[in-house]
């Protein structure tokens, strides 16, 4: 168990302190998914359009191994086979260019609706309820290491970068599915010689990095449910995108869609809109927006075009449901404090969302919306309106460094993150790691929480149709 440990977190032991029950679940994970004698390799299940499954393995392996479906073997396709693409995109100098080096092997197989049981390897594989009802709402996760501002993380403290300790977390509560916002790679420039927080990391865009930084801590909760997987902006063709495309994203890998070049990202960096039922007539409905940039657009961007796109295919799809929830990273009604607690300034909505959604309807989100799920700020955050806006909530405390100032409480009166969003009740968490849940118990009526590292609960909401509010304004 102490080498399954090991290999989950990618730290010592001897360096990691959990309370006992969050200790136990991850060692019973490893005991019961683990078969001496297989490769190592990460295994999950990932929901695409209209809720359709997918298993996927990665690792190095030689070839696609059989996944057993309710008992019986199947092949597994390929995906995308090992390679290593040319360097291409520095994320700010020249010598952060490197090739990106994918030496393993990435395979998956479509789940039949009703599958009750799944394995690949002697490891069973989380299928999806028919009814989901408990979910996890987890991002930004990756540890950052970017020289801008001399930002570098000490992923070697778990204290530090807490992603193994919360997705352990997060897999006791037993969720039913869980959903990621974005933002899963955060490891981009090396690490300083000296810096003893993060030295021996591994640093760019190839599958070391996105062990270290994703599969490895997220293990636990790999397999404890379903996943939903939005794309964040460290997922765009200029950063982390070709492993997004080949290891997360539950579509086809299309040829020109897999960011390998340069030259095809006006592909690579969108993608159509997609919704995944709950039951109950209610469903999430997933967009992308790793494109789009805070200061917005100018009329003839050509993401305005993308993005009112995206806007409509949103709105068509929410006439597939009575309850509808977003999920992007990307919050388009969130406030974030830029300043201090002293003297605050506060910043809206991603402005280019604003920009091109407002564009279509001034209401920036269709009427059908009742919540929208995001991240991208590094702090927790409801906000509800009374202006018949959906409710907002941003979950990006589950893994990379904080930061900011907390949001003034009371809020000034013309605080608003965007034009004709009148904010009615917010709460926020500032500097905290944790995670979210929802657990639904109405048709349009969620259990909202908010937990932190160690599984603690820090504050309880409510959800009924487009109305949220929370016991407390602000999270100490």
């Amino acid at each position: 168990m102490l080498n399954c440990l090991i290999r989950v977190t990618g730290i010592p032991m001897t360096k990691i302190t959990l309370p006992p029950l969050l200790a136990g679940a991850l060692l019973a994970g490893c005991a019961a998914t683990h078969t001496p004698g297989a490769p190592d390799f990460s295994s999950f299940v990932v929901l695409g359009e209209q809720g359709a499954a997918t298993a996927r393995v990665i690792g190095a392996l030689a070839s696609c191994p059989q996944i057993s479906i309710d008992g019986l073997p199947r092949a597994m396709a390929t995906r995308a086979r090992a390679a290593t693409i040319a360097a291409q995109r520095p994320v700010a100098e020249p010598r952060d260019a490197k090739p990106a080096a994918f030496p393993v092997l990435t395979c998956e197989a479509a789940l039949p609706a009703g599958t009750r049981s799944a394995a690949v390897l002697g490891r069973a594989l989380p299928v999806p309820a028919s009814r989901l009802r408990r979910i996890v709402v987890i991002g930004d996760t990756g540890c950052r290491m970017v020289r801008r501002d001399n930002q570098f993380q000490a992923c070697n403290d778990p204290a530090a970068f807490p992603f193994a300790a919360i997705a352990a977390a997060a897999a006791a509560w037993e969720p039913e599915l869980v959903v990621h916002v974005g933002d899963y790679h955060y490891r981009e420039q090396a690490c300083p010689a000296g810096n003893a927080g993060c030295a021996g990391s591994p640093w760019g865009y190839g599958w070391d990095t996105w062990r270290d930084d994703f599969f490895g801590p997220a293990r636990a909760l790999l397999g404890a449910a379903p996943w939903v997987m939005a794309r964040g902006n460290h997922e765009s063709c200029k950063r982390a995108g070709q492993g997004y495309w080949r290891f997360l994203d539950p579509r086809p890998l299309l040829p020109r869609r897999d960011c390998n070049a340069p030259a095809d990202d006006a592909l690579g960096d969108y993608s159509d809109a997609y919704a995944v039922p709950l039951g109950g007539d209610a469903q999430l409905i997933v967009f992308d927006t790793a494109n789009t940039h805070w200061r917005g657009f100018d009329r003839r961007d050509v993401r305005m075009r993308k993005y009112g796109a995206t806007y409509r295919q949103v709105e068509a799809l929410t006439h597939g449901a009575a309850h509808n929830i977003g999920v992007n990273h990307h919050p388009i009604l969130s406030l974030a404090n830029f300043g201090t607690a002293a003297a605050p300034r506060l910043s809206g909505g991603d402005q280019g969302l604003i920009d091109a959604f407002g564009a279509v309807s001034p209401g920036l989100l269709p009427p059908k919306m009742s919540a929208i799920l995001s991240g991208h700020i590094h702090q927790w955050e409801q906000i509800s309106f009374s202006s018949g806006h959906p409710s907002q909530f941003v979950s990006g405390i589950s893994g990379s460094a904080q930061g900011g100032a907390p949001l003034p409480s009371p809020l000034p009166p013309d605080a608003s993150p965007a034009p004709g969003a009148r904010t009615e009740n917010v709460s926020s968490w500032v500097n905290g790691f944790g995670y979210m849940t929802m657990e639904r118990d109405g048709a349009d009526s969620w259990d909202v929480r908010v937990w932190d590292r160690d599984g603690k609960l820090r504050n309880t909401c409510s959800l009924k149709g487009k109305k949220s509010l929370c016991e407390q304004a602000k999270i100490e």
